[in-house]
């Protein structure tokens, strides 16, 4: 019951402090805030509104629908994405130094892991619910909540991105260049307009595939091919897998490591010394 207590008070401090770093991360909180209804209504107005047709592989038919509506997706798409990845991995990276020391003072991992999942869950359900209110008020899609999960679902997924590429990699810059650039391509190669036939496989295989596909669906058609969100999920699983062996890896205790083979005037090595110590 004592080691339970101590791991619930563990996680909800871990947690607690997730939640303050983002809202501390203004620059995000600014961009979620303005530049996700900047630039989608931007798209939406200068879009035509010219009817486009496109295949809608999820189901094998061809859709029609109008051009600024259909561009508004791909769009809220884009910067849900960037942004929630761009949140996890600025978290992920800059606190890394500190969980390292947290776990070798004997905070239990399990706890940070599970804090910056939780964190991820709050953040992207916010924020996927104020892009679909936003939606909502330029035009009525057919299944809002639907909408709702597919931006979610694709949120998740980025974040688990961001997550892995914060435990990863050892430069700021490049994992937020990385994630704008992985948005950008992943988001670009599905829209209607850049690829209507969607006759390419490769596509199946890029991150908000299965979103694409929910998403296009809940905003023009009345049946909402949920099954695509396990794509998702895969893209969830596999990031925060190894996400989770980079943080075990970044954060175990090095202070048994072997000294190099330097030698002493006794005629042992340091390693050697450390070793019998």
């Amino acid at each position: 019951m004592t080691r339970t207590r101590a791991s619930s008070a563990h996680y909800l401090t871990a947690t607690r402090f997730a939640l303050l770093e983002h809202l501390r991360n203004r620059f995000a909180m600014v961009l979620a805030v303005l530049f996700i209804p900047g630039w989608t209504s931007l798209v939406y107005r200068i879009v035509s509104e010219r009817d486009v047709t496109f295949l809608l592989r999820a189901s094998g038919e061809w859709v029609t629908a109008p051009g600024d509506r259909l561009s508004f997706l791909p769009a809220a798409l884009n910067t849900v994405t960037a942004i929630i990845g761009f949140m996890m991995f600025t978290v992920t990276f800059r606190s890394s130094r500190f969980d390292q020391r947290l776990t070798m003072a004997g905070y239990p991992r399990g706890a940070l892991i599970a804090a910056k999942l939780t964190a991820l869950l709050v953040v992207a359900a916010l924020i996927c619910a104020y892009t679909t209110a936003l939606i909502c008020l330029h035009w009525t899609p057919k299944q809002p909540i639907a909408l709702w999960l597919s931006l979610f679902c694709a949120a998740m997924a980025y974040g688990g991105i961001g997550v892995m590429l914060g435990a990863v990699l050892r430069g700021e810059l490049e994992g937020m260049f990385s994630m704008i650039m992985i948005s950008i391509v992943d988001t670009t190669l599905q829209s209607p307009f850049v690829n209507p036939a969607g006759d390419n496989d490769l596509i199946r295989y890029l991150p908000s595939y299965g979103t694409m596909q929910s998403g296009m669906s809940a905003a023009f058609l009345s049946s909402s091919p949920l099954p695509h969100l396990l794509l998702e999920a895969l893209w969830f699983i596999g990031a925060i897998t190894a996400a989770g062996v980079a943080f075990k890896i970044n954060t175990r205790d090095r202070s048994g490591a072997r000294v190099g083979p330097v030698r002493t005037r006794f005629g042992t090595t340091a390693g050697d010394r450390t070793r019998r110590a």
